[in-house]
Parts: C-alpha cells; sequence; structure tokens
C-alpha cells in the first residue's frame, strides 16, 4: 500500500522524519547536486524567497511510513505557472508505478494553484545533443514516460545551447498543458524562461545568456515537439480525478455503551450515527482505526483525584443505573463527604450529567481516538477528525459537567504541545470553559472560544469577554460571546476576528472544537447557522493552512448533524488542500469580511 502526501513543513516529526529520507534518496539518484542544496530543501518549505518560489514536496510512502519517491515542485503565482524541480524514486522502485502515481499528484497540484502550465527540463534523446549513449537510452525512457500525459519538449528556442563552452547535454524546457487546449503564448513562454533561469540557475547563469534565451522564442504561438514515443491517441492527457489528500477520520468502538436512556437526554449514540451516515462514503476522509493511549494523557491536564474518583465510580454503579449530583460540597479537601455518590457533587458543575457504569469507559475510549487522530497529526497528515463521544470541552481540570468527563481537545493539545505552540478553537454554541480552566495560566497554548453570552447560556459562568488569562497567561484566552440571535454572517465577524488571532499566534498546529449546536434548529442553542454557512466557514478556517485536528463536541438535531458535518468538512477541503501562499489567504478573508 502506498500514499502520497505533502510534507508542509520540517517541524512535526512525522514530516522531518520524511526529509530526512528524500535528502537520502537526493544524494543517491543526483551526484552533481551539492550538499548545501540538499540541506536548504526544508527552509524552501517555509522560504518562498530563497528562490522567489513557493515550494511543494510530496512523498509517496509505504505503510511503514519510508519514503519510495518523492516530487520537489515549484509555484510562481504571478506569471501562473509551476516547475518540477525534482521528481525520484528509491533505487530499486523505478518501474514500480511510484513515479507516475508522484506525477499524477504533481499535475493535480498544478491545477489546484491555478497554473497554465508545468514545466520541468528533461536531458535530450537525440545523439546530436548527447553523444552518452548509456544517457540517451535513459532520456528517451523518460521523454516516453512524459509524452503519456501529452508533455513534451518546447522547440525552435535556444533553450539547449551551452552557457559554458565545454558544457553537452543540455536539457530540453518540457511543457505539460495540464489537459488544458489554450495556445501556448510567447509571452508567457518568455516569462516562465527568465524566472527559471534567472532565478532557479542565478548566480550560475549570466544575464546575457537569459536575454538570449528569452529572444529566442520568437514564435507565436510557440510550438512543441511531435509526439515521438506515444500514439495522439494513447495519451492521457486528463487530470486525475482522485482525491489530493483525505481526511482522517477516527471515531469510539465504545461509545454506544455510554446511553442514558432517559426522555430529553439529547447526547446519545445517534449523534455519531447521523454524522457517519453523512460522510463515512465520501472520497474525503480516510477511516482509521484509533489506539489505546496511557492514563497519563489524561492526567496531564486533569487532577490525578479526579481521574481516580471518575474510574472507581463507574465501576461501581451498577449496569442501567445513573447517579446524578445532587448535594454540592464546600470543596475543603479535609472535609470531602464519604459515600462516591455524594461525593459526585465535589467534581461536578451541574445537576444533569450523570456518572454510570459506562461512562469512565467510554470517555477513556474517546480520549484515545483523539490522541490517535493527534498522532495522526504528527505522523503528517494535514487534517484529521476525532468525531468522538461524550465531549469533552466543559471538563475542567478538576471537574466534569455539561455531558463531558474528560477535556479532549485540551488532552489533545497537551500532546501536539510537545512539538510547538498550540491553538484551541471552540466553535461550540457553549463555552469551553474546560480549556480556558486548564490553560489559562499559559502562554503556550492559546484558546478562543465563540459562544452564546454567559447571561443566558450554559455554564453561565465563565465566557465573559473580560477573562483573558492570568500571569503568563495573560492575554492568550480570548473570549468572543454572542447574543441570542445570530444569524451566518454575524457568526463569521466573530470567526474572522478568532482565525487572526490565531495568525498572529503563529501555532504549529489547531485544534478545533466542532459544536454542530450553532445550527438552526438545535435543541441546546439558539442559533440559526445552515449548511451553507458550515461550509463557508469551513473555508475560513482551511485558508489559515495550519495542520488542524478537528474534534466533535456538541450538535444535538439529528436530522441536520451529518449534512452540516459534510458541508463543514467540504468547505475546509476546498482551500485547506490548495496550497495557497499565506497573503494571498489573508486577502481572501480580509475581502470577504467587513468588521
Amino acid at each position: 500500500m502506498l500514499r502520497i502526501r505533502r510534507i508542509y513543513d520540517e517541524v512535526l516529526p512525522g514530516n522531518r522524519n520524511a526529509l530526512d529520507q528524500v535528502k537520502v534518496i537526493m544524494r543517491s539518484r543526483f551526484s552533481a547536486i551539492s550538499e548545501e542544496e540538499i540541506d536548504q530543501l526544508g527552509r524552501h518549505l517555509h522560504d518562498p524567497f530563497l528562490e522567489r518560489f513557493r515550494a511543494i514536496l510530496f512523498v509517496a510512502e509505504n505503510v511503514r511510513q519510508r519514503v519510495q519517491g518523492f516530487a520537489f515542485l515549484l509555484h510562481e503565482p504571478k506569471i501562473g505557472f509551476c516547475y518540477l524541480d525534482w521528481i525520484a524514486t528509491k533505487a530499486g522502485k523505478s518501474s514500480s508505478g511510484i513515479g507516475g502515481a508522484l506525477y499524477d499528484r504533481v499535475r493535480k497540484a498544478a491545477v489546484a494553484l491555478g497554473a497554465k502550465g508545468l514545466f520541468f527540463e528533461c536531458l535530450p534523446d537525440e545523439a546530436s545533443l548527447c553523444q552518452n549513449e548509456a544517457l540517451l537510452v535513459e532520456n528517451r525512457k523518460r521523454l516516453r514516460f512524459y509524452e503519456q500525459y501529452g508533455a513534451r519538449p518546447i522547440i525552435g528556442t535556444a533553450y539547449e545551447k551551452p552557457y559554458k563552452p565545454d558544457q553537452a547535454c543540455m536539457p530540453h524546457l518540457m511543457f505539460d498543458g495540464l489537459s488544458r487546449t489554450e495556445r501556448l503564448e510567447r509571452d508567457f513562454v518568455r516569462a516562465v524562461a527568465r524566472a527559471i533561469l534567472g532565478r532557479k540557475y542565478a548566480g550560475y547563469v549570466p544575464e546575457a545568456y537569459i536575454k538570449m534565451v528569452e529572444n529566442s522564442i520568437d514564435q507565436d504561438p510557440v510550438r512543441l515537439r511531435e509526439f515521438r514515443y506515444v500514439k495522439t491517441s494513447a495519451v492521457s492527457a486528463a487530470v486525475s480525478e482522485r482525491p489530493c489528500d483525505r481526511i482522517a477520520l477516527l471515531f469510539p468502538d465504545q461509545h454506544f455503551s455510554h446511553h442514558i436512556h432517559e426522555h430529553g437526554y439529547v447526547e446519545a449514540p445517534v449523534r455519531i450515527r447521523s454524522i457517519l451516515k453523512e460522510i463515512a462514503d465520501s472520497s474525503l476522509f480516510e477511516m482509521i482505526a484509533p489506539s489505546a493511549f496511557s492514563e497519563k494523557h489524561i492526567t496531564s491536564v486533569h487532577d490525578i483525584d479526579f481521574v481516580n474518583f471518575l474510574r472507581r465510580t463507574c465501576r461501581g454503579i451498577e449496569e442501567n443505573r445513573y447517579v446524578y449530583p445532587y448535594v454540592f460540597p464546600i470543596r475543603n479537601k479535609t472535609r470531602l463527604p464519604r459515600d462516591r455518590y455524594i461525593l459526585a457533587g465535589y467534581y461536578c458543575i451541574d445537576t444533569f450529567t450523570p456518572l454510570t457504569h459506562h461512562a469512565y469507559t467510554a470517555a477513556r475510549s474517546a480520549v484515545n481516538c483523539t490522541l490517535s487522530a493527534a498522532r495522526e497529526i504528527l505522523n503528517g497528515k494535514r487534517l484529521a477528525y476525532a468525531l468522538v463521544r461524550p465531549p469533552g470541552h466543559h471538563a475542567e481540570r478538576r471537574s466534569f459537567g455539561g455531558f463531558c468527563y474528560f477535556n479532549n481537545n485540551a488532552i489533545a493539545a497537551q500532546y501536539l504541545r510537545a512539538f510547538g505552540r498550540v491553538a484551541i478553537l471552540d466553535l461550540d454554541y457553549h463555552h469551553g470553559n474546560g480549556q480556558q480552566d486548564i490553560f489559562y495560566r499559559r502562554a503556550d497554548v492559546l484558546t478562543i472560544s465563540i459562544h452564546g453570552h454567559p447571561g443566558f447560556a450554559y455554564p453561565y459562568f465563565s465566557g465573559f469577554k473580560d477573562e483573558r488569562g492570568e500571569g503568563e497567561g495573560e492575554g492568550f484566552n480570548l473570549n468572543l460571546p454572542l447574543p441570542e440571535e445570530v444569524d451566518g454572517d454575524r457568526y463569521r465577524k466573530a470567526l474572522s476576528t478568532a482565525l487572526q488571532r490565531v495568525a498572529d499566534f503563529h501555532p504549529v498546529s489547531l485544534v478545533v472544537s466542532l459544536g454542530l449546536d450553532t445550527a438552526k434548529g438545535d435543541p441546546t442553542g439558539t442559533w440559526s447557522l445552515t449548511p451553507r454557512d458550515f461550509e463557508i466557514n469551513g473555508r475560513m478556517l482551511g485558508e489559515l493552512g495550519l495542520p488542524m485536528l478537528v474534534v466533535q463536541e456538541g450538535g444535538y438535531r439529528s436530522r441536520t448533524l451529518g449534512v452540516n458535518a459534510r458541508r463543514f468538512f467540504e468547505g475546509i477541503a476546498a482551500t485547506h488542500f490548495t496550497p495557497l501562499l499565506k497573503e494571498n489567504a489573508q486577502k481572501a478573508r480580509s475581502s470577504k469580511i467587513t468588521l
């Protein structure tokens, strides 16, 4: 099994490991490449000014995350073209189909970027241009490969002319139209040639040579060589419609055991089924089974006495019995009630979140699922969705409530924090009091919540605008409370403010607490967001371009849960998987929203 994914950075461990393997392949396959150029590969990914191109790296990996090949693509947005700088497979893998899969992925990326064409260099296949017979054999194989996609050498120019007297085997400039049928205009090719020679070969190629090549492109339209190896009828010029990247989808296998069979209790297994029914067959998602994690990840954000209480108490409750807190002792550790059921009120913030025999097990299962999704992010996935219940964002360091037992997104943020700063963006109708409590005095995790004002919305005691953090954490908690009646436009004004704060924080990864209870008709909310609003909100989130873990929180209108979730992720995928320049993303966001 092979997967092709994009490497966005050299920070997350999965990306760093892949980048190291790519460098090994480069050293083995390209003898003329300098060690300095190899070492700068990672810097290219986040510094478009290094060669005045935006760099995009794709790797082909097996199930053990061993890189079998790679492709390195450069994007020039102003002129509107892509340049394939490197494409190579691991030694011994040249006939395995990996090269074709990588080239197909590169073509799809170029189309997504709006490129008017894909350019690259390929050594000549004619004896008059290259006298090395062994090299000619390899060159002919490469040109035959590219002709299958309609890519051919540009002819009638001086691009193949040496710029030094002792040079031989100068490459063709190749053009792949990406299934476009427009004429190849002279001025466009001139601009492309100047950009390649002047930027890619800066310091090697003199200006006089660049000008000579530029002037030699004098035919309009520019001509391509006739097909030499492939019949025209056999050319597969169409760009594959297969998904470029897929969203890792994980859901807990033990959530259904936690089911409160009481009239009006809306946090039920049907929530997961409603969403899965709508998205499971979508080509956007890749189903991944969760793994078990140590309880130490839970106690990294929750007090150990609270965790021990939940575990012991739930195990002692009989099947189909529900223990609701009804006495709330003063929080005095020296005067704790002896009865564990009375003690429930010591750790709970409300009267409607019961303890059951399966509550702890289900909550642990949700944590495992969320951490497994976070691990997918660390291993290089750009977007993962933990479709979990029970939810978690109301669980504080030492208390449960609001249907929540353990704070899934806070636990995931703490796990991801080992590799850089993390932002949590809570989009639930209710305030994310849990992560605010857990990270309120920290500056390494930014917490933001858009929610109904606590004057009328649960949990009533937190979520006010002036709660900004304390000590080192001052300024790293942002609450955006909204009125009872909110439509899509009003919501997006707050979302735009939140996204700008996330961008200013420069996190390595983003955790999104996805509450679908902001939707019209939800029994626990008063707002009126539609499926279209969820899609637009997803697009805005995707434009951030960050590694993103989405954790399911609220949302209780089962009739619309699935379609709202699907439209949200369709919106994210529409912008998140398209490699936009950060400046373009910010302009797009500001042009749509006026505060």
